[in-house]
């Protein structure tokens, strides 16, 4: 049976990006552009009147915010959103709030509002327009989470002065809205260092990092070349860079590295998780949520063979796009599937035991 081409909505204020987004999209024989909306009020009436199955969404609109769209969209009418930002601080902090809010993706205008050279984008803009419309968009609910109770055990304060304990998380698509529900519950006394992998573009991190940190009771930063770990902090791997872990001493320091995309990922948590099984001998808390692809299970297969490993993947019900958690549990390695809200608090239990 033949599939129905994906409906697009196209909502952008500047005629040219509508003309020009409208004619990528419709290059492709599996997606079209339905209608275009040039403002807010005409993008809220036509989500309502053609229920499309993609919306493509500027963060500037002239008559609302794009963000206020958004809220607004995901409580009237929830449908898979791209947002289109510009690469300005205020562009990369609205893009990451828009994940917060339950945007599935982004995409960055290489030059501004109005984007010549938006031909750049248009392969990534058509590849997540196919994953926009594989999820169901979910919008679980994030106020009111409060740290988990941290209540180590006897056994587990003797075995620290030992054994050196790490959180790696590992994510993609839908990740920041799922760090939002994982990294501020982590209390302020946990007693092994956090390392993130989201795959994001270069400059978006930092604001992703800034926006966790004033959420959490951890501190959050994005991750340093060179920086010794620290239990109680959170490092993000920059957009655009590699994160490995190397020792140093009897420590452990951060290596931030240039070097070529591997599977077209950079960041890459399958080499995060390599590294570590080449120190060997640490006590690993392996997450892997939310994403496209199969980044980590490779990495995983390698931490089993060297480390003390307990391997986390996130549930179906909750991840925005099954692929990454789906591929660490088809290895046979991880030890609980969970849902998002059991994430948190199943990290916390396994650094405290």
């Amino acid at each position: 049976m033949v599939q129905a081409p994906i409906q697009v909505l196209v909502v952008d204020d500047s005629a040219f990006m509508r003309r020009v987004i409208t004619d990528f999209i419709n290059e492709e024989p599996d997606m079209r552009v339905v209608d275009v909306a040039r403002n807010a009020a005409q993008a809220l009436e036509k989500i309502k009147r053609r229920q499309p199955d993609v919306v493509t969404l500027d963060v500037e609109l002239p008559d609302m915010n794009g963000l206020e769209v958004l809220r607004r969209v995901m409580a009237e009418h929830p449908v898979p959103v791209i947002m289109l930002s510009g690469l300005t601080r205020k562009g990369t902090q609205a893009a990451i709030e828009a994940m917060s809010l339950g945007a599935v993706d982004f995409v960055t205008k290489p030059s501004g509002t109005i984007s010549l050279d938006l031909y750049k984008v248009k392969e990534e803009l058509k590849a997540k327009i196919r994953a926009a419309h594989r999820v169901s968009v979910r919008m679980p609910a994030l106020d009111g989470l409060h740290p988990v109770p941290w209540t180590p055990s006897e056994d587990a304060a003797l075995a620290g002065v030992h054994r050196k304990k790490i959180v790696c998380i590992g994510t993609s698509t839908g990740g920041p809205r799922s760090l939002q529900a994982v990294v501020p519950r982590l209390p302020k006394a946990l007693s092994a260092p956090v390392l993130i992998v989201q795959h994001m573009p270069p400059v978006f991190t930092a604001s992703l990092a800034e926006r966790l940190n004033q959420l959490s009771e951890v501190t959050v930063r994005e991750a340093v070349n060179g920086e010794v770990l620290r239990d109680g902090t959170v490092y993000i791997a920059p957009g655009g860079r590699h994160m490995r872990v190397r020792k140093v001493g009897r420590a452990l320091a951060l290596e931030i590295s240039d070097g070529p995309p591997i599977r077209g990922l950079k960041p890459c948590f399958d080499l995060l998780l390599e590294s570590l099984a080449e120190i060997g001998e640490q006590d690993i808390v392996a997450t892997v949520m939310t994403g496209m692809g199969n980044d980590g299970a490779e990495g995983l297969s390698a931490i089993k063979r060297t480390c003390r490993v307990h391997a986390i993947a996130e549930s179906e019900e909750t991840s925005v796009i099954f692929g990454m958690p789906r591929a660490a549990i088809e290895t046979g390695l991880v030890d609980e599937v969970l849902p998002l809200e059991k994430i948190a608090p199943a990290i916390v239990k396994q650094i405290c035991s």
